[in-house]
């Protein structure tokens, strides 16, 4: 009888849409649930600066987009709300945090491999042969022979 009840109180039309809702609710706390058993002082001792900032980023984030969910179940328009203003401020600094990370993930210049591509590719063979047979001539003759070792 419970059954036919929640099927009189909406729609046909959503229902598909509402179960959907509905799971990825109990999704949410179910994470939440894990998230909030562990003491944050344990969580925040185990990471380091970067991953605390990404941390407190994202649980920012997750309460004020729930806010903004909970503003929408309401009939609020959450746009014309100030909600909106904190969700952009903590975009900007999830943008300031990814920079930080990209920046360490960036390629560094290895100033002798540099040089070493450079001066390989501009490489002239005729130059070279030129230094060889000069360094020939100023030592005058070829290296003597090593004695055969019995």
């Amino acid at each position: 009888m419970a059954a036919d009840r929640k099927t009189e109180d909406f729609p046909h039309e959503i229902e598909e849409q509402l179960t959907g809702f509905d799971s990825s609710v109990s999704s949410v706390k179910a994470m939440l649930d894990k998230l909030m058993s562990v003491p944050r002082s344990d969580l925040l001792q185990k990471l380091d600066p970067l991953d605390q900032a990404k941390l407190d980023l994202m649980s920012a984030y997750t309460l004020n987009s729930l806010y903004w969910m909970y503003l929408v179940t309401r009939g609020v328009n959450p746009r014309e709300h100030a909600i909106k203003q904190e969700l952009e401020r903590i975009r900007t600094y999830m943008n300031k945090v990814k920079e930080i990370t990209d920046r360490k993930k960036a390629a560094r210049l290895d100033k002798g491999a540099a040089g070493r591509f450079l001066r390989n590719a501009l490489y002239d063979p005729n130059q070279r042969d030129s230094r060889k047979t000069a360094a020939g001539a100023t030592c005058g003759a070829t290296p003597p022979k090593r004695p055969k070792q019995k």
